[in-house]
């Protein structure tokens, strides 16, 4: 996904920054909720845990930030969770007029293909639709250039 904003690297930086600003950023379809309690300060190493549902089965989804870039970067990794694998990486590009916000996402699924195709990738396409929709929301649209 990539999303230009017009705000500072900084200041989406800041937002990011704020676990419990994922909430926001997260249909509630997902019942998503952040259980480490606050203050939780982001950085390498910083481990949280969450909790979920998906298609009605309530998870629980730990990750830990194994990159910390300050405003530029950051790489949150799944340590327990739905997926074999999941790595995001959030970037956030100075542009003139705001940022380029981009998020990469690796991941495997339990089940393979199948499930891949008619359950993971639609409901991440979702997710991230409507991220896009709240980040708008928090800080408006870029100007046409």
């Amino acid at each position: 996904m990539e999303q230009r904003l017009p705000a500072s690297a900084s200041e989406i930086f800041r937002f990011f920054s704020d676990a419990h600003n994922l909430e926001t950023l997260t249909p509630r379809w997902l019942g998503f909720r952040v259980l480490t309690p606050s203050p939780i300060v982001l950085q390498k190493g910083a481990v949280i845990d969450y909790r979920l549902k998906l298609h009605g089965i309530p998870l629980r989804w730990q990750s830990e930030i194994t990159a910390w870039e300050p405003p530029y970067r950051f790489v949150d990794e799944q340590r327990k969770g739905p997926y074999r694998l999941w790595i995001h990486t959030h970037t956030f590009e100075s542009q003139k007029g705001g940022t380029l916000t981009r998020d990469d996402v690796e991941y495997a699924v339990h089940g393979g293909s199948l499930i891949q195709r008619w359950f993971v990738q639609p409901d991440l396409r979702r997710l991230f639709a409507h991220r896009q929709q709240q980040l708008t929301k928090i800080f408006g649209n870029p100007p046409i250039p």
